[in-house]
């Protein structure tokens, strides 16, 4: 059996996520056993190309195109992202359903877990703000319209000893910071839930200087999202691993 892989991110106009998963794509692919396994990127959004027909493009160059064996040939798609909604539950199963179909039988397309299903997410949010001492911790994510996505922030936050902010949607970063202040903090860090540098943690960035200035008395402090890493891939390599049942 032969089996590739691709990671699929949001995608984005700002260069800086594609070249980190470029990056981080290469960090999983020194994990595999052989030469025979390939990794690949892809997007949902801001691409030339639909979703389905980047899968079914890799899909061509992975197994048709190097000679690889055409038995029980796989490709695990794993979405990079962090929260369970609209785009993982619905978008990204309908794209995969699209691109089995006009692969056929040849080729069998797995969707792995997302990323931010992995039980050791936590603990590598918690290498992020290690070295920041702080008083109180705000875990700002994205957001999604999606009921009950919020229960996946909400653990993590509890996780870290921290509360929840998000940039799409109540409560918001603003809103946190003016409980904890009106609750004597004085030390606040803030800790992207984001995976990688772009337009959003540039935003965050600039909205904080705006808080610093609304709060002089306050010692922001702001974390960097999760970036390209060892410990990221490993997380990911992890949801290769899953056997799903078919």
């Amino acid at each position: 059996m032969s089996s590739a892989y691709l990671l699929v991110s949001h995608g984005s106009r700002d260069r800086r996520p594609e070249i980190a998963m470029h990056q981080l794509a290469k960090l999983v692919f020194n994990k595999l056993p052989n030469s025979e396994h390939l990794v690949g990127i892809a997007a949902l959004e801001m691409s030339s190309q639909p979703l389905h027909e980047q899968i079914q493009q890799f899909a061509k160059s992975a197994f048709y195109n190097c000679g690889v064996s055409q038995n029980e040939n796989r490709l695990k798609i794993i979405p990079l992202f962090l929260l369970p909604g609209m785009h993982v539950m619905t978008d990204i199963p309908a794209e995969v359903a699209l691109a089995q179909q006009a692969i056929g039988e040849d080729i069998i397309i797995e969707l792995q877990p997302y990323l931010g299903s992995h039980p050791d997410l936590d603990k590598l949010l918690a290498k992020q703000i290690a070295t920041i001492k702080t008083e109180a911790l705000i875990l700002l994510a994205h957001g999604s319209r999606r009921p009950g996505s919020q229960e996946t922030v909400e653990a993590i936050a509890a996780s870290l000893e921290a509360v929840a902010a998000y940039w799409a949607g109540p409560p918001s970063l603003e809103s946190r910071v003016k409980e904890l202040v009106a609750a004597g903090y004085r030390e606040i860090a803030i800790l992207p839930y984001f995976l990688f540098a772009g337009g959003i943690t540039d935003a965050i960035a600039a909205s904080i200087e705006e808080l610093k200035l609304q709060f002089s008395a306050v010692n922001f402090q702001l974390a960097k999202p999760l970036g390209a890493s060892a410990e990221l891939a490993e997380l990911i390599w992890d949801l290769t691993e899953i056997e799903l049942g078919h």
